[in-house]
């Protein structure tokens, strides 16, 4: 019988466990909850230590002490417990010690999106692109810091004072950043991005109205036909889920290589090979960054490099890629418009410490970028692509764009906003390209008509 069974056990069938709500708290006070947790991980500290949190310790042996602890409290306890309270004591302290606290329901809440640790006793979510408040919070700092221990450890990262800043992942791919004092001032600070366990497909996007129809089919032909895609926008408007929503038209034949940060990426794809980037350790050696991984993927025979995120030196090394016959990668960068999206390329570029002339670079960027797709968080929280943007060429020190699609900003209505995509009327140059490489896409796709 597996654990959750068997704390099910302690109650009867209608009073099964159920999720910690966001909101109030069952009947029971509080400081009630706190002192029974205490004394459950009193007792587990007395049989077994430290190992207990220190993740030293095979599951099954754990879950049985873990159960033993809190039968054994719960029996001790003269406090008038009903069965719903003892199951949901028990569901919360194998929270703590087996998972992530007071987080657990909300991670297992669907329609949350993002979580918001301020400080201990402060925590927010993001739902249907709102802030809310929740009356959940940690015992005190130290179960938030030992939380946050846990999670950067299962991926191989570390967190203290010498090195108080970490970027990682769940289980699921869900984006972790933690913040420790003295750089958190008023204690430690975690955020927590949550991918969905489904991943989006272009589908989800155009029903969501984050794109459309024509446009995804023009996206679609664009990654199919091996052109180089940037994808700009500023931090949490979706970038991420644009980018596994078109690495998933990729054809299963071919071999991939995603380079990332922290691992994020859910492709479906057959031959994926998946390289993540690793910080220093405690002597400040052994750190690889992105740009080491760019130039080591040029020697795996990669068809195609997906880059999670260019935010330093290795954009050079990924406009040599592009340059070098790998067509068909594909990345993202953080900027406003796609014409501040090259701008901030051809400073990382700089960040390689090659005096190079901005000439140069800029026939880098104009030769190696094909399409640049932004995206945007509107004032209502929904996320859209506002443009895409098709490099021309390079007139005098200037890189040409034109707008293929561009969203149109019709009205807002209670605060939400209204529009949709609208093709700008103009043909691509690249529909000769995409030709070559077996990709018919029709003229239609870019008449003013689709938008209407």
């Amino acid at each position: 019988m597996g654990l959750a069974e068997r704390l099910n056990s302690i109650s009867p069938p209608q009073q099964r466990l159920a999720p910690t709500p966001t909101g109030k708290r069952s009947a029971i006070a509080r400081d009630e909850y706190s002192s029974l947790k205490h004394d459950v991980h009193e007792q587990l500290l007395q049989a077994l230590g430290q190992q207990a949190y220190a993740g030293q310790m095979e599951q099954r042996v754990l879950e049985e002490n873990v159960f033993n602890a809190i039968q054994t409290v719960l029996a001790k306890s003269n406090k008038p417990l009903s069965t719903v309270d003892r199951a949901r004591i028990s569901q919360e302290i194998i929270d703590d010690i087996l998972g992530n606290g007071p987080l657990e329901p909300l991670l297992r809440d669907p329609d949350i999106t993002e979580i918001m640790v301020n400080r201990a006793d402060s925590i927010f979510i993001e739902r249907a692109g709102r802030l809310h408040a929740t009356d959940l919070r940690f015992s005190d700092e130290d179960h938030l810091r030992r939380t946050i221990d846990r999670i950067v450890s299962r991926v191989g990262r570390r967190i203290d004072e010498a090195s108080p800043m970490v970027d990682a992942r769940l289980p699921d791919g869900s984006r972790v950043n933690a913040v420790l004092p003295p750089i958190a001032l008023d204690g430690c600070s975690l955020t927590i991005r949550k991918f969905a366990k489904d991943p989006f497909t272009a589908k989800d996007l155009v029903t969501m109205g984050t794109l459309s129809r024509a446009a995804t089919d023009v996206l679609e032909a664009c990654v199919r036909g091996r052109l180089n895609v940037l994808i700009s926008g500023g931090t949490g408007s979706g970038k991420t889920t644009t980018l596994n929503v078109m690495s998933g038209f990729i054809p299963d034949d071919e071999r991939i290589v995603t380079v990332e940060d922290a691992a994020e990426l859910q492709l479906s794809q057959p031959h994926v090979l998946r390289l993540e980037s690793r910080p220093a350790n405690v002597e400040g050696v052994g750190q690889v960054t992105i740009r080491d991984l760019v130039r080591n993927t040029l020697r795996m025979r990669p068809d195609r490099i997906i880059v999670g995120e260019v935010r330093d030196a290795a954009a050079l090394d990924m406009l040599q890629a592009m340059n070098t016959g790998h067509d068909g990668s594909l990345s993202t960068v953080h900027a406003n418009t796609p014409r501040d999206a090259l701008s901030r390329i051809e400073t990382m570029v700089l960040m390689a410490g090659m005096d190079l002339p901005v000439r140069v670079i800029r026939e880098q960027v104009a030769s190696a970028i094909n399409l640049v797709v932004q995206q945007a968080r509107m004032r209502d929280g929904s996320r859209h692509i506002t443009q895409i943007s098709e490099i021309t060429g390079l007139e005098g020190d200037t890189i040409l764009m034109q707008d293929l699609f561009a969203f149109d900003y019709n009205a807002e209505d209670r605060g939400q906003t209204m529009g949709k995509m609208v093709a700008t009327g103009i043909t691509p140059s690249f529909t000769d390209k995409l030709a070559d490489n077996g990709v018919e896409l029709s003229p239609e796709h870019f008449r003013l008509p689709w938008g209407k």
